[in-house]
């Protein structure tokens, strides 16, 4: 495969992408296409409409939005594709331009970027404009002190999740909901890019892993029954999760998440599925609170996994606090976390949400090197 710049090639594409107009990218002969999505905006929970903020439904951003796709130029009625699913509290897709390309590059296959729920391009601009968050950062000091993880690039998250951690299940369960219709419209030859029965695959960073590996468990439609997934500082169960940071929340919003779901929600759970038929049952649901905590539902989770076989790999970063290994063992045992996942350690200092740093700070060819080796990777297993 071919050696990427990767230093270099970030910059090229910040200057080239937009979400606004499609463009060509002539030294790899692909382009950016566009395409206009529409969420259904509905949550059932056990038939009954799951409680979700006014303020919520009426964010415009949320309800219908544009999404890109990495793919070479003239290429239609292609029979696969790759979906980028990317972590929390992404405002913008400058992190993932390489990554999509060089996917597309060497496998030869259309790549999507899909936002999550209230983030990215579904997101009012306000959350990421530092000017417009100072204000609520001193209003959320007075509340929860002067924490020296809260800054203005994790309030808007913090204190939503705060003011109701319900939000972190809505949003999830939106994006699934859409990835569902999305994946519907590609494998009935609906999309204008796809023929029928197109085949679909995921790449997936961080919490996009986790909202991957619950859309595969729960498979609705039974659309993702032959999807591969390959993960990326990712595939913890939700427990061992650790999201305090100033690129993701502030500690009050992350203690108060630990709380509701590994405790509050579980028991909630428990009471409301008592006498509930199996007709009832929502599968979505059900895998989203068997990947809570190690031990509600771990044969079914992990038999999931191990049925999963070789539709699944991916690569853990050792120094990697957010997602660790020891999340993705509780999540799918050791045996399997060992077999399917590559624990490698990068030759400088990076974090979980900065693994390929471009400050200037390290010297550009390690960056280059790891980047290249990771997705080299990532691309044999989803060509």
């Amino acid at each position: 495969m071919k050696f990427i710049n990767f230093v270099q090639r970030q910059k090229e594409l910040l200057q080239l992408f937009s979400l606004r107009k499609e463009v060509s990218i002539d030294d790899t002969s692909l382009e950016t296409r566009l395409f206009q999505f529409d969420s259904r905006n509905i949550f059932m929970k056990k038939s009954v409409e799951f409680n979700m903020s006014k303020e919520d439904k009426d964010i415009e951003e949320n309800k219908s939005f544009t999404y890109p796709a990495f793919m070479f130029h003239g290429q239609e009625k292609a029979s696969e594709v790759i979906i980028l699913l990317h972590g929390l509290n992404e405002r913008n897709w400058d992190k993932y331009l390489c990554w999509a390309e060089y996917l597309a590059v060497h496998t030869g296959k259309p790549v999507m970027l899909f936002p999550i729920a209230y983030h990215i391009n579904r997101a009012p601009c306000g959350w990421s404009d530092p000017r417009s968050m100072s204000m609520l950062v001193r209003q959320r000091q007075i509340k929860v002190g002067n924490d020296r993880s809260l800054c203005f690039a994790n309030v808007a998250l913090s204190e939503r999740l705060s003011e109701n951690p319900a939000r972190f299940y809505t949003s999830g369960r939106q994006t699934v909901q859409d990835l569902t219709d999305l994946v519907r419209q590609i494998k009935t030859g609906k999309h204008p890019l796809f023929a029928r029965n197109t085949k679909v695959d995921f790449f997936a960073y961080s919490i996009g892993a986790f909202l991957s590996e619950i859309t595969l468990m729960s498979n609705p439609e039974g659309l993702f029954e032959d999807s591969r997934l390959f993960v990326f500082c990712g595939g913890s169960i939700f427990k061992y999760m650790f999201g305090e940071s100033r690129c993701i929340m502030d500690k009050p919003a992350y203690e108060r998440l630990m709380q509701f779901y590994c405790q509050d929600w579980l028991i909630q759970e428990k009471v409301d599925m008592q006498g509930c038929s199996k007709e009832q049952e929502d599968n979505t649901l059900n895998a989203f609170n068997a990947m809570l905590v190690p031990e509600v539902n771990k044969d079914k989770r992990e038999g999931f996994f191990a049925a999963l076989g070789n539709r699944l790999s991916g690569i853990l970063l050792k120094k990697d606090l957010v997602m660790p290994l020891a999340g993705v063992q509780a999540c799918m045992g050791k045996d399997l976390a060992e077999k399917n996942f590559l624990l490698t350690d990068f030759p400088y200092e990076y974090t979980h949400e900065s693994p390929f740093p471009t400050t200037g700070r390290v010297d550009p060819m390690l960056i280059n090197a790891s980047f290249n080796e990771t997705f080299s990777k990532a691309a044999q297993f989803l060509a």
